[in-house]
Parts: C-alpha cells; sequence; structure tokens
C-alpha cells in the first residue's frame, strides 16, 4: 500500500460527514445509482474501487483519485476488500477540475490530505477549506491518466464491448470481430476513434488491465491474471500493466 500509516480494519462501516466520507465495503460491494448535489473525489486507501456512469467506468487503485462532477449518475464497486475516501468539493473549487469524470495520480501530498480530510478527527471549517485548496492544486498540477474505460454507445462497438468483457483473453481481430457483428474493420476503426478517442488495440488493453485489477484484487497471482486476460507471458503482462497503471500488478494483488 502506497500510504504510510495504519488504516482500520475493514468492515461493513460508513462515516459521513457534511464535507465527504469513509465506506469499508467487502469485496464486490456495490452502492445503489445515485447522484450528488456537489462534485465528489473518491480515493481508494485499500483495495480497488471502479466509479460507473454513462461516459465509461473510471478504475481507481491506490495510487489514483477518481473525480465525478455534481448531479452526474454513478455507482461504486469494490474489487477486493475497499477502503473508499470520499471528499465533496464545493462549486467555487469544482470549477477548478473538468466536468466530466476524470481519474488523476494521486501524490503523495493529495493522498495524505484526502486521508486527512477523511478521518475523525474534527478540523475546523478553516482547515478543511484550506486543505481542500491545496488538494485541487494538487489535482491541477497531476496529469490525468488513462484509466477510464469509455462507455460505448453505439450498437456496434456494444456488441464487441460484450464479446471481449465476457472474455478479455479474445485475441480475435477487428476484422474478425467485424465479420461476426457485420461491419467492416475500417468503420469499426473510425467508430472507436470519433466515438471513444483511442484506437481498438488501446481500448482493448484499457478492459484487460481493468479486468487485471479486478483479479489481482480478488488474490490471483500475476501469471493466471496475465493469461486470464490475454497476455502470452507475464513478463508482456506486467510491462503493459506497468505503463498504464504507473506501478507493477504485485502492488494490487491481495493475498488470500
Amino acid at each position: 500500500m502506497p500510504v504510510g500509516r495504519q488504516l482500520p480494519r475493514l468492515g461493513p462501516t460508513s462515516q459521513l460527514w457534511p464535507s465527504g466520507g469513509v465506506h469499508l465495503w467487502p469485496s464486490g460491494g456495490t452502492s445503489s445509482v445515485h447522484s450528488h448535489p456537489r462534485g465528489h473525489l473518491v480515493y481508494a486507501a485499500r483495495g480497488v474501487l471502479s466509479v460507473h456512469t454513462e461516459r465509461g467506468t473510471s478504475i481507481v487503485p491506490a495510487n489514483r483519485i477518481a473525480w465525478t462532477p455534481a448531479e452526474f449518475t454513478h455507482y461504486h464497486r469494490a474489487h477486493g476488500d475497499t477502503d473508499m475516501r470520499i471528499v465533496f468539493l464545493p462549486p467555487s473549487q469544482a470549477r477548478l477540475v473538468p466536468d466530466r469524470p476524470a481519474v488523476f495520480l494521486a501524490s503523495g501530498l493529495a493522498r495524505e490530505i484526502l486521508l486527512t480530510l477523511t478521518s475523525p478527527r474534527d478540523h475546523d471549517r478553516a482547515a478543511r477549506a484550506r486543505l481542500r485548496r491545496v488538494l485541487v492544486d494538487e489535482l491541477q498540477e497531476a496529469h490525468e491518466q488513462p484509466l477510464v474505460l469509455p462507455k460505448p454507445h453505439d450498437d456496434r462497438l456494444q456488441a464487441i464491448a460484450r464479446i471481449l468483457s465476457e472474455n478479455p483473453a479474445d485475441n480475435t481481430s477487428l476484422a474478425e470481430l467485424g465479420r461476426t457483428i457485420g461491419a467492416s474493420a475500417r468503420s469499426l476503426s473510425r467508430l472507436f476513434h470519433n466515438e471513444l478517442g483511442m484506437t481498438f488495440y488501446e481500448w482493448r488493453t484499457q478492459l484487460r488491465v481493468y479486468h487485471a485489477l479486478v483479479l489481482l484484487a480478488d488474490g490471483h497471482d500475476t501469471t493466471r491474471v496475465a493469461h486470464a486476460c490475454g497476455w502470452a507471458n507475464p513478463s508482456s503482462f506486467i510491462a503493459a500493466f506497468t505503463n498504464l497503471v504507473g506501478t507493477t500488478p504485485g502492488r494490487y494483488r491481495t493475498t488470500p
């Protein structure tokens, strides 16, 4: 875990304050579909979290912070026993971050501020406001990270998403998938670029890394996860995972 402090034991517990709170969820725990009048940041101090909106799925391992704007309908899901921290931003500060769901690299300072703002310790309003300002400054300095899996809306892309979500290890080419669903590879490539802003292979890699994070959080070893998600060997999986997530898969494996 990349945070140098002792975290509480996990259990089906929630502690909420007007400015944020803590949700301790068992693996597989899922919130209801909901929205908030204020935008909010979520951070998984332990485990892996996914945030699902109409725009797609944000994957939030322990070195990322996810942002969901006000009134965006969404739900959360825990992968592995998860300590989720949530911080709400007032409108004046929410204007400084994107008006769409986003994922940011979590600096050490940002993590500490999130843990402090969501701890039971009593902070006066002025202190909380100062901490939130520093947190937003940290996010503005951080680069957005490619851990948001866009949700396709075109029927043809949705068909491909269903096929590959059911079997991330499927190495079928885009041309072959196109023949299955009745579309040319050229048309599908254009749809991936225009609708999702990436190539088919970039999207499939992100899909596979998402599934890999889930399997690692459930305690599966690197070799098994690599094969289950379509990599021919662990070394190529580790390289692709590290390139996208920023740390090795071993950082996210939960020991049973």
